[in-house]
């Protein structure tokens, strides 16, 4: 027997008119893949929010207070929120600085606000990227919207962009390398081939010098691999040229 809808009288109320989160798949995909911790701090952060940009200014000493952990935990949650691609961090300039909290796209339930235009110092950012990955000759030829979008996070993020050029060249001489070396010669499709390297020369930087380093022998590996091929050109589905022909080899 189908059920019944029930009528306006019927339907339930609710007690409280403000202060709520909208709380919907994404939110129960987060609980399904975070501890229990990363999850509480989560929850925290969409409840306190700006609801208009998805952001939280807090210092791990007030979110420690707040969830009743120690702040070395709330350091391990945060870091937990970022690796799984739900928060965007923003760290303060010293330890009692407010760390800014940016709940990502997909676990964000609510449009944002317009903020304008980007600074100029973001746009040179983003452009310093994208002619970085558009000069190689390895790559697809394309910075798309999903790449600009990559690059804004990391902005957001407060990474370097020292960092970022020195995981690109790293990644394209391994690129190049792996070509000579006879295997699948697909090149580099987005920006975000380049994010466990910058995650790892966050971590350990390059020794000084080392870039320079790399500038040579990247220059030297794309001279190798232009001289060692018979350009095919042939076009991707997704619109970029690769180079399908085979290294002469002697």
């Amino acid at each position: 027997m189908d059920s019944i809808p029930p009528s306006k009288s019927e339907r339930p109320r609710l007690k409280e008119t403000t202060g709520w989160f909208a709380a919907g798949n994404a939110f129960r995909k987060a609980l399904r893949l975070l501890s229990n911790g990363a999850f509480r701090l989560f929850a925290h952060i969409c409840l306190e929010a700006d609801r208009r940009t998805g952001r939280l200014h807090a210092t791990h000493k007030e979110l420690a207070t707040a969830l009743g952990k120690s702040k070395r935990a709330i350091g391990t949650y945060a870091a937990e929120l970022e690796s799984n691609g739900i928060c965007l961090l923003k760290p303060g300039k010293n330890q009692f600085a407010a760390t800014v909290f940016e709940i990502t796209d997909l676990y964000w339930p609510y449009h944002r606000a317009d903020n304008g235009s980007e600074s100029a110092e973001q746009r040179a950012y983003i452009k310093s990227i994208r002619e970085n990955f558009l000069s190689f000759g390895c790559t697809c030829g394309h910075f798309g919207a999903a790449d600009v979008a990559s690059a804004r996070e990391m902005y957001q993020r407060g990474i370097p962009l020292t960092v970022i050029e020195d995981a690109m060249l790293t990644g394209a001489c391994r690129k190049y390398s792996s070509w000579l070396e006879g295997q699948a010669l697909e090149p580099i499709q987005s920006f975000s081939y380049f994010s466990t390297l910058i995650y790892e020369i966050q971590e350990k930087p390059l020794p000084p010098g080392y870039p320079e380093h790399l500038r040579r022998k990247l220059k030297q590996l794309t001279k190798v691999w232009t001289e060692s091929v018979k350009p095919t050109t042939a076009v991707t589905k997704e619109g970029c040229s690769e180079m399908f022909a085979q290294p002469n080899v002697q």
